[in-house]
């Protein structure tokens, strides 16, 4: 089995002008006009303050070789761009950066593919890319068309997720999506041209992303455990109930997972043996492990997932 894993908080200081009715008399008073411009003036010197910061965080990385591509400071290190492009990105003080400029085409679209899926932009160009709207239409990525025919990685990840990796499953029964990425229009038209989907499956509560607009665009439904739904996915229309498993088809079957969240849920694609592990799982150094700080849960109840266990044998690459 194959397993793919993986504020602004500023004071509102908007004026309204207020009228109180006296009763004593029925007298009217009104906001002093100096205050209104006193207020005015501490929001203009606070949005200069944000601009200002925010020029400075979309600055060059000094960590970054010379020449086109860069990362700027606003990178959250989710590792996107390091998986996608590994010969030109890598981590650097806790942050992607351009360890080598790439070099010949293919090395150029994986790092504009990078660029595209990352969820804070943070990677730049000095000049603005040519060939930029061709690469957009290389979405969803095929991952490997020999061994997995049909699984493609969405890109466009949001950072309403993390970064959180989505996968697009085609079969003939309804296409599948995995996952929530960032909508964009490109992205909702190249899926269409492969057959849209007609579900997506949600592994849990923190991978939801924009599933609303991808909902109404493709016509989906979603599929979601009852105790991950909050008020953002309470429209979702299947809700998973108990601790399954569950099937859909003969082909896919959904594992309870608790552990990084309450009840976290795998998708197991029985024909390619391949585990859609959300945050449940992740890869490294080629090796299973799991994101311990980030188990909201419980660390000892992902142990003991139906996931982890010796009788679901699977083949990690």
């Amino acid at each position: 089995m194959l397993l793919l894993a993986c504020i602004s908080n500023s004071m509102n200081l908007k004026h309204t002008k207020l009228i109180n009715y006296q009763s004593f008399g029925g007298e009217i008073s009104r906001t002093p006009q100096h205050e209104v411009k006193k207020i005015s003036t501490i929001k203009a010197i606070q949005n200069q303050n944000e601009t200002v910061a925010l020029k400075k965080a979309r600055e060059r990385r000094s960590q970054n070789v010379q020449g086109d591509f860069f990362v700027d400071h606003t990178c959250i290190d989710c590792d996107t761009c390091r998986w996608m492009a590994p010969k030109t990105f890598t981590r650097i003080d806790t942050k992607s950066a351009v360890f080598k400029q790439p070099d010949g085409e293919t090395e150029r679209i994986k790092a504009l593919q990078a660029l595209l899926s990352c969820p804070t932009s943070s990677i730049r160009t000095e000049k603005p890319p040519h060939d930029i709207l061709e690469v957009q239409k290389t979405f969803p990525l095929p991952i490997d068309e020999q061994s997995i025919p049909g699984v493609f990685h969405c890109g466009y990840h949001s950072e309403a997720s993390y970064g959180a990796t989505s996968y697009l499953i085609m079969h003939p029964q309804g296409n599948i999506l995995v996952d929530s990425p960032r909508y964009t229009k490109q992205l909702a038209h190249n899926i269409e041209m492969l057959g849209g989907a007609r579900y997506m499956f949600l592994t849990h509560r923190d991978d939801v992303a924009d599933h609303e607009k991808w909902s109404k665009r493709l016509s989906c439904d979603r599929i979601i455990h009852s105790k991950e739904v909050d008020e953002n996915t309470a429209d979702a229309e299947m809700k998973l109930e108990g601790l399954g498993p569950w099937s859909l088809s003969n082909d896919f079957e959904f594992i309870h997972t608790p552990g990084h969240s309450e009840a976290s849920v795998c998708l197991f694609y029985k024909p390619l043996k391949i585990l859609f592990t959300g945050d449940h799982l992740c890869e490294h150094e080629n090796e299973l492990s799991i994101m311990e700080m980030y188990n909201y849960f419980s660390a000892w109840r992902l142990g003991d997932s139906p996931s982890c266990a010796p009788s679901l044998q699977f083949q990690f690459n």
